[in-house]
């Protein structure tokens, strides 16, 4: 947002220097982002009338002109092509100096002496953007009023300097000149002068009876109102008028659109002229687009609507995107005769989406995206008549079409000064609280120590107590609200114990050679068909994703197993055939679908190796990892978590390969499923080669983790080793044998060890035979072969009786 001081001191007197100015208004919460003087560096230029252009006798090129600057004449020899007796233009004087940093002296050419320069646009550092295409090329030429022998400065307007927002969104009220001035007023206590309103309204026939409106959308459209304008002339605008558009950075262009511009501006009104005469039966409908409609807008782009795009249109079509830009087909020109000229309030989430979806932004939609003052309507309709009222530019009809749907009323906040005190740490009076409200013109009724506040309805930002809050203190002064230090406890940031065992599994692997990867928290249901999960399992109730990144992940994972196979896979398709790889991540569980409560979110370890165990090299053998390897990863997990009391027995799961499975239990909880990967699962997923999984849920092994382990001192006493080899049928697992020797070892027993399984020629069909290594030591004493026999054979006996054991010869 642009805003001049000259234009600013239209509605408040203003004696600051416009940087102290900036620095008041920036303290207040209204942040200035640059002064600008518009006419720095130009000096001695003045306006001057070409009295006479004659060829130059010595150059073809170059023209020599009578110029007079008032009460003095010059000669001035130019190239310029574009001038002509009558013309008022820039002359630039013997000692001007130009932004370009330029000095003009007394010069001959061929034999003629120039006393100065014409000055062009670009000599007079203008901005070609904010001035008519015409006027961008040659000479720069003065509107025919403009007195002569002026500084050029006062001339262009360049007398001037402007303050450059930098406004929040919430603020809308200040994208007006008006609400600044209103702002400069409460900083300065000035007071504010409002224009007059009071029209004429001599045209023929009340507007009412001339047009209608129809809002068929009013939550898009709260508000909708029109003036019919009639005789109207078509011209350029005065040049005050002018200059405060340039000012602001929008180019002039004729006085019906330069009116609708100057209201936008001054009042933060947006508005737009129709051609009255070119609207089918006279009329304004606000309405949805419909499909495949298509509208050229004042740019002369042609542009397909989409359905939800609010349009303004007659009985025929659309003439024009509500909030964004008016219609090419309705545009006021040259030969228009009577105008509609419209203000209205549309929301601004609908007029946001349209302006992207389009790409197309402009002054307008800025403003109603962030809301207008529905109330002010009116008024900036009236503005508008009166300003073209006032230049002649046409007559105005009685009445306004108002179509107001929903009206909307004032908001109340109610307070106490011990309640803003208290939020602002400070120790301000109810008094100048209801000062400081009464400035901003906030309406107020003081009833003990409450106050009711009615918010004006250009404060669409003040909506409760905190809002008065930040009122009281930046007209107050930030500066003068007390710094304190913030007071209250400080938690020490540290790790959940199931972070630190999250953290503890990926050392591990990483130890043991394996990599760690990161896969999508999205699946799609065919991944579960993929692992051969029956249609009955609790997985496949997952929870489906709004707006999936793509049709491939609908779901929120129930598994972390597709995302390692996937990777698995392509790995492989790109002849990276060794792989040790794990992922530590959450999968989600609903309780019930469709959602109630959040769903369950458990962490969950999952693991793969497949390919050589060892690196390629010459002294190494090239064996291919097997179920063993997977297992004595679970193994050492577990034994670095100081979980040692687990059970391993046979398992099935619906992805690995039955028989070649293992769970690991303790207790009742399972803390890891290792096995080979199903081959049902190995075709789905193309995978030629054996691949083998582990799954582990990190809450468990968390309930089971011991990571400060049990202090022991190292034994002084030599220990006595016994073998043990038994011969038992092949369905009786090596955890149930030593389970019984445990049982029956008695409290000298400090180890047992599995350390040979055989099946052959000595071992009857269906049995097979398991040999033990048991480890017998006392922490008082050296033990004697005799103190160990009793033990041993107790433990004999009971595999006999319980497993029906056979001790092997």
């Amino acid at each position: 947002m642009r805003a001049s001081i000259k234009w600013l001191k239209d509605y408040i007197s203003i004696t600051q220097a416009p940087e102290s100015l900036a620095d008041k208004l920036t303290m207040a919460g209204i942040p200035v982002a640059a002064v600008e003087c518009l006419g720095m560096n130009i000096h001695n230029v003045v306006s001057g009338k070409i009295l006479e252009v004659n060829p130059h006798p010595d150059a073809d090129r170059l023209s020599v002109c009578k110029i007079t600057v008032g009460t003095d004449k010059v000669t001035i020899v130019t190239g310029a092509t574009n001038v002509r007796s009558g013309q008022i233009v820039p002359v630039a004087l013997i000692g001007a100096k130009l932004p370009s940093g330029k000095a003009i002296e007394q010069a001959e050419f061929r034999g003629i002496i120039s006393q100065g320069m014409l000055c062009s646009a670009e000599e007079l550092n203008l901005d070609t953007k904010i001035i008519a295409p015409e006027l961008r090329e040659g000479i720069y030429i003065l509107p025919p009023e403009t007195a002569i022998g002026i500084d050029i400065q006062t001339a262009l307007g360049l007398d001037d300097t402007v303050l450059e927002f930098e406004l929040t969104p919430n603020r809308a009220d200040c994208f007006s000149v008006i609400g600044l001035a209103r702002e400069v007023a409460v900083l300065t206590s000035g007071t504010i002068k409002k224009p007059m309103l009071a029209l004429q309204e001599n045209g023929t026939g009340k507007a009412g009876s001339l047009a209608s409106v129809t809002i068929t959308e009013p939550s898009l459209c709260s508000r909708f109102a029109a003036r019919i304008l009639q005789n109207v002339k078509v011209s350029p605008s005065p040049v005050w008028l002018q200059h405060r558009l340039q000012a602001a950075g929008m180019r002039p262009i004729n006085n019906i659109v330069d009116v609708t511009n100057f209201v936008m501006l001054e009042m933060g009104q947006p508005m737009h002229a129709y051609d009255y005469s070119l609207l089918a039966r006279h009329s304004i409908i606000v309405r949805k687009a419909n499909p495949g409609e298509k509208l050229t807008t004042l740019d002369g782009v042609k542009r397909e609507l989409s359905p939800g795009t609010l349009v303004i249109a007659d009985e025929v079509q659309a003439v024009g995107i509500a909030g964004v830009m008016g219609g090419l087909a309705t545009e006021v020109t040259a030969t228009t005769q009577t105008v509609l000229l419209e203000a209205a309030a549309f929301q601004g989430a609908s007029v946001r989406r349209t302006s992207r979806a389009l790409g197309l932004r402009s002054e307008a939609s800025g403003r109603f995206e962030r809301g207008v003052d529905t109330a002010n309507i009116t008024r900036a309709l009236d503005r508008a008549a009166k300003l073209l009222e006032d230049m002649g530019a046409c007559k105005v009809c009685p009445g306004i079409i108002d179509n107001y749907p929903g009206m909307t009323l004032p908001r109340q906040v109610t307070f106490t000064a011990k309640q803003i005190n208290s939020f602002l740490g400070t120790d301000i009076p109810q008094s100048n609280m209801v000062d400081i409200l009464r400035r901003l013109e906030f309406e107020l009724d003081i009833q003990a120590d409450q106050v009711i506040v009615t918010v004006p309805t250009w404060r669409s930002d003040v909506t409760g107590p905190a809002d008065i809050s930040e009122e009281v203190a930046r007209i107050y002064g930030y500066n003068k609200v007390p710094t304190t230090t913030p007071a209250g406890r400080m938690a020490r940031g540290s790790q959940s114990y199931i972070q630190s065992i999250a953290d503890r599994l990926k050392s591990i692997l990483a130890g043991g050679g394996f990599t760690e990867i990161i896969s999508f928290s999205f699946m799609h249901p065919h991944t579960l068909d993929k692992l051969n999960f029956s249609s009955d399992s609790h997985l496949y109730r997952g929870i489906e994703i709004k707006n999936p990144i793509t049709d491939e992940f609908p779901w929120l994972r129930t598994t972390l197993l597709g995302g390692i196979i996937d990777a698995i896979v392509r790995n492989l398709s790109r002849k990276n055939e060794d792989l040790k790889i794990f992922e530590l991540g959450s999968v989600y569980l609903p309780d019930a679908l469709p959602l109630n409560d959040l769903p369950r979110e458990p962490l969950m370890l999952c693991g793969a190796l497949c390919g050589r165990r060892n690196e390629v090299s010459w002294n190494q053998h090239q064996q291919m990892v097997d179920f063993y390897d997977a297992k004595g990863v679970i193994e050492e997990l577990l034994a670095k978590l100081g979980i040692t009391d687990f059970t391993i027995k046979a398992g099935e799961h619906p992805s690995l390969h039955p028989g070649k499975t293992a769970i690991f239990t303790v207790g009742d909880d399972v803390v890891a499923i290792v096995g080979e990967v199903h081959p049902k699962v190995q075709a789905a997923f193309g995978i030629t080669r054996k691949v083998y999984m582990f799954e582990m849920p990190v809450a468990t092994l968390t309930e089971q983790a011991r990571l400060i382990g049990r202090y022991e001192a190292l034994p002084k006493f030599p220990a006595i080793t016994r073998d043990l080899a038994v011969i038992l049928p092949v369905d009786v697992p090596s955890s149930r044998v030593t389970e019984v020797i445990a049982a029956n070892g008695g409290n000298l027993l400090a180890e047992i060890k599995l350390f040979d399984v055989y099946i052959g020629e000595q071992v009857p069909a269906g049995y097979r035979s398991l040999a033990y290594s048991l480890v017998f030591r006392a922490v008082d004493r050296t033990l004697t072969d005799i103190e160990i026999e009793a033990h041993h054979k107790n433990i004999v006996v009971h595999l006999e009786k319980t497993l029906s054991a056979k001790l092997r010869d």
